[in-house]
């Protein structure tokens, strides 16, 4: 007797008509025909389960304040900074944690698992740290929070920033992140880099951070980041977050970076939606595409995972926390239109970003925990293109979100039917 088993499934991997049986909150096995009994048995219909969507790079702590206390005219990076200065003074820990709260209902609705926010410690108050603190407890049995202790406005140019930060970090914050590129020279940049990685050395914790996020090809911090990665023997652990600037350095420069970044196995986080929108603002035309060179990375052994960064807040007032929506931009923006390539963009958001955060018990082999999304699409591919509707969300074998099908009544004359978008060939 299982408690769950879903009939009928479409894996990512390409099988079909898959069955997966779960007990104890594990998955128990993942074959065709399973004949036993389970106290709850879930019809896939031929439909796709994949394993949980990740967040490898967000903002919780401004999540939903779109607005407050004013828009962000221009729609810039710079301006966006400026509107987040203005609001951390105004917003309680209260306000935060119901803004994260809120967010967290949707991300679980759309299948995510686990997130990565960065939560500001250019507060001496640190009220994102302790409503971020908090909402991890809250949220943690049924999506994994994973905290970065993130000097907004750098760790060497605000005077408090490096005490706060290690601040966070004695509260509970997992991972330690930074903005080279923020700080007053690119010598600072450097330096800090140098500091947090011996911090994050210290603590044996995860380093996460937002690296080159600039149109400038000469911001080359992620090359100070793989330095200290294998300096300080922090292989696996590194991320450098947006590395935009990739997308403006010479052929020749990159050609020598690349191999640094796969040789130090340092992780790569773009964020499709954000890099799209904010860089190029100074171009004319031809503009630049603002996302780094994903193929490039990828193809040279990087491990890459896509990210959202920002929902309804001072950067950004787009989003509805849809990993598949992050994929299908970073597909389009990377020229990834092979059928390999869409499936791999499917794989940025669940997969890879699960290693990049070194999550356990994740995907969909038998002893893996029993969480999964029941999507109305028959594959990897469909479902980026569709944004595929979330049927069913399990958590270790409980469904934690739910919704019916999405169809449409054709009434016209003739062509009277029911037509479901993920049912066409």
């Amino acid at each position: 007797m299982f408690d769950l088993i879903v009939k009928n499934a479409n894996l990512p991997d390409g099988r079909t008509g898959m069955d997966i049986a779960c007990a104890d909150g594990k998955i128990a096995a993942v074959e065709a025909g399973i004949t036993a009994e389970a106290k709850e048995v879930v019809d896939a219909g031929g439909y796709l389960v994949s394993p949980p969507f990740i967040d490898p790079h967000f903002h919780m702590d401004a999540t939903l304040s779109l607005g407050t206390p004013r828009m962000n005219v221009s729609g810039t990076l710079l301006e966006g900074i400026a509107l987040w200065g203005e609001l951390k003074p105004i917003q309680t820990v209260d306000d935060i944690i119901d803004r994260a709260m809120r967010y967290c209902d949707l991300a679980l609705a759309k299948g995510i698992g686990a997130i990565r926010t960065h939560v500001d410690t250019c507060d001496d108050e640190l009220k994102g740290v302790q409503a971020l603190l908090e909402v991890r407890e809250r949220i943690k049995g049924y999506i994994d929070l994973q905290l970065v202790a993130f000097p907004q406005d750098g760790v060497l140019r605000d005077p408090t920033a490096m005490a706060n930060t290690v601040r966070a970090l004695d509260m509970g914050v997992d991972v330690v992140g930074g903005i080279p590129h923020f700080e007053r020279t690119m010598a600072d940049g450097a330096e800090s880099v140098r500091l947090l990685c011996e911090i994050a050395a210290e603590r044996g914790l995860m380093v996460d951070m937002h690296c080159d996020e600039s149109d400038d090809p000469h911001s080359r911090h992620i090359e100070t980041l793989a330095y200290e990665t294998q300096r300080l023997g922090l292989q696996g652990r590194v991320a450098g977050s947006h590395l935009t600037s990739m997308h403006s350095m010479d052929n020749y420069y990159v050609s020598k970076l690349i191999p640094l970044i796969a040789e130090a196995q340092v992780h790569a986080i773009p964020n499709p939606l954000i890099n799209i929108m904010l860089q190029g603002r100074h171009d004319t035309y031809p503009k630049r595409r603002g996302q780094t060179r994903v193929r490039e990375l990828r193809d040279a052994g990087v491990t890459v995972g896509f990210g959202s960064d920002c929902v309804m807040d001072p950067w950004y007032s787009l989003g509805k926390a849809d990993m598949l929506d992050v994929a299908f931009m970073g597909l389009h923006v990377g020229q990834l239109s092979s059928r390999a390539d869409m499936a791999w963009c499917f794989e940025a958001v669940t997969e890879t970003s699960a290693k990049i955060m070194g999550l356990e018990g994740y995907g969909l082999s038998k002893g893996c925990d029993a969480s999964f999304v029941l999507l109305q699409a028959s594959d990897t591919i469909e479902a980026i293109r569709l944004r595929a509707h979330r049927l069913k969300v399990f958590r270790k074998g409980v469904c934690v979100a739910s919704s019916d099908p999405v169809s449409y009544q054709i009434t016209a004359q003739g062509r009277e039917g029911a037509l479901d978008e993920a049912r066409l060939r």
